[in-house]
C-alpha cells in the first residue's frame, strides 16, 4: 500500500532499540572499596574507569533471577572478561573486553557482578529506592540486545502499480541475539499490542433526549373548566 512504508519501519526501529530483553549488569561490588570515587592499589585505573569498562561487556542470562558471578586476577597482567568465572546459567559474549591492568605482582583484584535480565535503559537514578548493601555500586544498565538500526525504503514495482515500497534494515546486535530473531521478535511484540486494540468494544449507549427538546404543555385546569360548562 502506498505510504506504509514508513509506517511499518518506524515502529519496528522504536521496538527493536528499546523493547527487546536483553541481560546487563546492574550493580558492582569491588573487594576493600566502599564508593566508586576512589582508586585500588596496584590498579592502573580507578573505580570509574573499571565501571565503565565493566558496562561493555555483553551477556546472555538464561535466568530469570539476577545471577551474581565473580572476577578474580592476581599479579602483573591485563584483566578482561575472561578473568570471569561464569555460572552455568550464563554466556560472556566479548570476553577479550579490557577491565583493569594490574601493575604489580603483589597486586590483586576481586569484583562481584549482579546480572539481570530487562528491557532497555535503566538508570540508578529510577533504582534510589532499592536498599544496596554497603561497598555495592549500582551502574546503569543497558539491557537493549540492539546496538544500531537503520532503514531504506524504496519504490517498487508489483504488476501495473509502481507505488508499492520495499523496506531494507539494517540491524547491529552486541552478538547475544541475532538480527532475524530481533525483527521476528519485534514483530511480535508490536504483533500482540496490535491484537489488543483491535478486540476493543465499545459498549451501546442509550440515546438520550436532548436539552433543548420542548415538551408537550399540559392543558390548565381552568381551560378544562371551561370546555366542561359550554
Amino acid at each position: 500500500m502506498p505510504g506504509y512504508g514508513p509506517t511499518i519501519a518506524n515502529p519496528l526501529r522504536r521496538v527493536l532499540l528499546s523493547s527487546l530483553e536483553g541481560s546487563a549488569i546492574t550493580s558492582v561490588k569491588i573487594s576493600g572499596i566502599d564508593h566508586e570515587f576512589t582508586a585500588i592499589p596496584n590498579i592502573l585505573e580507578d573505580v570509574i574507569q573499571i565501571v565503565l569498562s565493566l558496562k561493555q561487556l555483553r551477556f546472555k542470562s538464561y535466568s530469570p533471577e539476577p545471577i551474581i558471578v565473580k572476577l578474580e586476577a592476581k599479579g602483573e597482567k591485563a584483566v578482561t572478561g575472561a578473568n570471569i568465572i561464569l555460572h552455568s546459567d550464563v554466556e560472556l559474549i566479548n570476553p577479550e573486553q579490557h577491565i583493569c591492568t594490574i601493575t604489580n605482582k603483589k597486586g590483586a583484584i576481586d569484583i562481584e557482578l549482579t546480572i539481570q535480565r530487562g528491557r532497555g535503559y535503566l538508570s540508578t537514578e529510577q533504582r534510589e529506592k532499592e536498599k544496596l548493601p554497603i561497598g555495592v555500586i549500582a551502574i546503569d544498565a543497558i539491557f537493549s540486545p540492539v546496538r544500531l538500526v537503520n532503514f531504506s525504503i524504496d519504490d517498487v514495482r508489483v504488476g501495473d502499480r509502481i507505488d508499492f515500497h520495499r523496506i531494507t534494515m539494517e540491524i547491529e546486535t552486541d552478538g547475544s541475539v541475532q538480527p532475524e530473531f530481533a525483527i521476528q521478535e519485534a514483530s511480535r511484540i508490536l504483533k500482540e499490542h496490535f491484537d489488543l486494540i483491535s478486540q476493543i468494544r465499545v459498549p451501546e449507549v442509550e440515546a438520550k433526549p436532548e436539552k433543548n427538546e420542548k415538551k408537550p404543555k399540559r392543558a390548565s385546569k381552568k381551560v378544562a373548566e371551561d370546555v366542561d360548562k359550554e
